[in-house]
């Protein structure tokens, strides 16, 4: 019976650790991604910790290096994209589900510093970490496109390259200028070329 109730003590135990790791998991990543985003990868692991409420020790036993924690930042973001991408191709409106992830993709293009580039400057393969993730979320976005263009709602012209390259250059910009309204403006005027062609009037 002392035995059972140890083992079932034991199990209790080792849960507990997972979800008190996984929270601070979660923790970390959430207090690098936004450190990140803001100062770019120079920022101090001591700095990630603070904000994160967990010791040095506890953010090195999860990511190694500061390029593993920066990884696993991009790849976090990259999913969240593709969460998105995938819950908008099950909407009633295939038109606005299209024009609605272009604006938060420039949207966050405009307040994050660009993951990209800082990666290619740490002298981390961006082409590696996050090759597959891409792969999905162009393919989950050319549902989204394939949806709208089906629905009547932008033309038939373009195809998922023309609009991947018009919104990879809003958010170059986007970025550049770090001016939300301007943003706003710049994925307004892509969407509308987008948007099909309406009867001329004479």
């Amino acid at each position: 019976m002392t035995f059972v109730s140890d083992q079932a003590e034991a199990a209790a135990s080792a849960r507990t650790l997972r979800a008190d790791a996984r929270r601070n998991i979660e923790r970390v990543l959430a207090a690098a991604e936004e450190l990140f985003a803001d100062q770019g990868l120079s920022v101090p692991i001591d700095l990630i910790a603070e904000r994160a409420g967990v010791g040095v020790g506890t953010v090195y036993r999860h990511f190694p290096t500061k390029a593993a924690l920066f990884e696993a930042v991009v790849m976090a973001r990259l999913d969240g994209l593709l969460a998105r991408a995938r819950q908008l191709a099950a909407a009633a409106d295939p038109g606005e589900a299209l024009f609605t992830f272009a604006s938060e993709l420039v949207e966050l293009a405009a307040s994050k510093k660009d993951i990209t580039d800082e990666l290619a400057r740490a002298g981390i393969d961006s082409e590696r970490v996050h090759s597959v993730a891409k792969e999905q979320l162009q393919a989950a976005f050319e549902v989204l496109l394939e949806r709208a263009q089906a629905a009547g709602a932008v033309r038939g012209d373009v195809s998922s390259p023309d609009v991947t390259a018009l919104l990879m250059g809003t958010c170059f910009a986007a970025e550049q200028r770090a001016d939300a309204e301007c943003s706003r403006r710049l994925v307004a005027i892509v969407c509308d070329g987008l948007r099909t062609p309406g009867p001329r009037t004479t």
